[in-house]
């Protein structure tokens, strides 16, 4: 057998940056002592390449990354056959290391190379489907995009599209081929503002007169109409509830023949996990780059989480466009890098690179937001007067507005409804919900929001602080499981520096990953009282709603709360409490009323 030669031997790969390729395949990372270990990783890529030939697969160069924590090896595989790749790459690294402890009867056994290919070439050709692979060269020859999983395949996009599921596939002579095409699709990632930012470009979509699908962490949605949330003023169907930020939501949304333009939320965990659903996009959008989610899938900097960003570039279409925040650091170094063509937005002009002057771009210059395509500059109005900029006050929401402007631009929406939708997003609670919500009653003001990580937690005390005049600041803090015990005390660390009155510690409803039911409340009540608040101030309410009705309970005239909540249930709780003690004329001091009942 012929094989390639062991890629780890190269220095320059095992420092290198994340590389991701597109295109169907197998990943496995690998931890433990044996990780790093340079005879063993040469021979897990030796046994994956043998078997991958023995199978008559076309030989392609494997991506692989040595990490602080350990390895991963990726290579591309027959799209009908992903199954077998990732047995595959588990085998090989099993029997390098001799770990026989992974794989139960019926999997290729790591003991014997003979057996183990001989059970490999038995799964291929249990999964092997001519026909969708006919299908899809087919697709490919007529420029056509195409989605499969285990249960369907899609030919064309929305109202474009048809889906057949997989044991009844059409020949290819059978497909209305001229009737299939694309529709207008964005792709959205980055760390802070993706959903706002999705739910600014569906509006605009919709005000277009596109019905228009989007996904984010709050669900799946489509509709028609101006708004963007389920409002009056707009025909919004909630089809799911839930994180659909990954590619699993995105097919959903692509395979609906009513769709005719979608926004697509596509985070970090669904990227490393599953990769992207949409092979091109006219448009993908990196809103900012921020330290979180170290530790996972070998990501330990900021330039390791820039580039799973930045994988989105890979899946515009030629003649598409790359939108970048032109205020991250990160993303003016590394985005040229990423695509051809580059159009970049910020909140202050100034910040917009010199060589952008030709190029697509939005900015704030003397209080207005103005866009320019390339050819002229347009107004889109004073960010003061936007609801969703809160009196210009919400810097990280200028930014998502500039960047959903521009996105919508190159996406042919006209200006003057880019500017009626800016004009009005955010005035109804139902727009953006979760996001930079504000309530003002009974003398003490309130901001419902998702901030999750130091820098967009930083942004949302910043317009606290702003508010918080000689009245008191109170915070409810909790953090996932899934961070590091030195990424939850960095998050304290941000809350300490504004000096609360109130920590209200607690949980993420949902969001343990792991941990014990207290264990990230305890890091996070020992930081702060570290940094010098005292044991008074920092009560200790697990759930999200209780944690919330603490603060309320604790409030008088004057004071402002920040509520940063996270599950979809608690927040459609607080935000329901709150909307009742507006209603009901509630003062502070005044009993709440009786919590709803928890089914648990």
């Amino acid at each position: 057998m012929r094989h390639s030669e062991p890629p780890f031997e190269d220095s320059r790969r095992l420092t290198g940056s994340n590389v991701y390729f597109a295109g169907p395949g197998a990943a496995l990372e690998t931890l433990g002592p044996l990780a790093r270990d340079p005879v063993a990783l040469a021979a897990w890529w030796l046994r994956a390449d043998a078997a991958r030939e023995a199978l008559g697969w076309a030989r392609t160069e494997p991506v692989v990354r040595v990490h602080r924590s350990g390895t991963s090896l990726a290579f591309v595989a027959p799209a009908d056959q992903l199954y077998t790749a990732t047995e595959i790459n588990e085998w090989a690294w099993c029997a390098s290391v001799g770990d026989t402890s992974l794989h139960a009867p019926g999997h290729p056994a790591s003991h014997d190379t003979t057996l183990a290919l001989h059970t490999l070439q038995r799964f291929a050709a249990g999964e092997r489907r001519p026909d969708a692979i006919a299908l899809l060269d087919c697709a490919q020859k007529h420029g056509i995009p195409a989605l499969i999983d285990d249960d369907a395949l899609s030919l064309g996009l929305g109202v474009h599209g048809r889906t057949w599921p997989m044991d009844a596939l059409p020949a290819p002579e059978a497909v209305p081929w001229p009737s299939l095409g694309r529709i207008p699709a964005a792709l959205v990632t980055g760390s802070n503002g993706k959903t706002t930012t999705v739910r600014l470009i569906a509006a605009m979509l919709r005000a277009h007169g596109l019905r228009t699908a989007h996904s984010c962490t709050d669900g799946l949605f489509v509709g028609t109409g101006v708004g963007a949330g389920i409002g009056d003023d707009a025909e919004i169907e909630q089809l799911e509830s839930g994180d659909y930020s990954g590619p699993t939501g995105a097919r959903q949304l692509l395979r609906r023949t009513d769709v005719e333009a979608a926004v697509l939320e596509t985070a970090r965990g669904g990227l490393l996990r599953r990769g992207l659903a949409l092979a091109e996009a006219d448009v993908a959008v990196v809103t900012n780059i921020s330290a979180d989610h170290f530790g996972e899938y070998g990501i330990h900097s900021v330039e390791d989480l820039a580039a799973v960003k930045l994988t989105v570039a890979r899946a515009v279409a030629e003649g598409g466009w790359l939108v970048l925040n032109a205020e991250d650091s990160l993303l003016r170094r590394l985005g040229p890098q990423a695509a051809p063509r580059i159009a970049w937005f910020a909140v202050d002009h100034e910040a917009l690179p010199e060589d952008a002057m030709s190029l697509p771009r939005c900015a704030v210059r003397d209080g207005s937001l103005l866009l320019d395509d390339g050819l002229e500059t347009h107004d889109l109005g004073d960010i003061a007067a936007m609801p969703v900029a809160l009196g210009g006050r919400a810097r990280y929401n200028i930014a998502n507005a500039a960047g959903a402007a521009l996105v919508a631009s190159l996406l042919r929406v006209p200006i003057e409804t880019i500017r009626a939708v800016l004009a009005d997003f955010g005035r109804s609670h139902a727009d953006n919900p979760g996001r930079l919500q504000h309530w003002a009653f009974a003398g003490i003001e309130v901001f419902l929001d998702y901030a999750h990580n130091p820098d967009g937690l930083a942004g949302l005390l910043d317009i606290a602080q702003a508010r918080r005049g000689a009245g008191r600041l109170a915070l409810l803090l909790g953090q996932a499981g899934n961070r590091e015990d030195a990424q939850i005390r960095e998050l304290a660390a941000v809350a300490a520096r504004y000096a609360p009155d109130l920590v209200v510690v607690k949980d993420i409803d949902g969001f343990l990953r792991g941990r014990v039911a207290g264990e990230v409340a305890d890091v996070i009540r020992n930081e702060l009282l570290r940094r010098g608040m005292d044991e008074a101030s920092l009560p200790v309410r697990l759930r999200e709603a209780e944690a919330a009705r603490e603060a309320l309970d604790w409030a008088r005239a004057g004071d402002v709360l920040v509520l940063p909540v996270h599950s979809l249930d608690a927040k459609a709780e607080v935000a329901g409490l709150l909307d009742t003690l507006q209603m009901q004329g509630w003062h502070p001091g005044q009993a709440l009323p009786d919590a709803a009942v928890d089914p648990l």
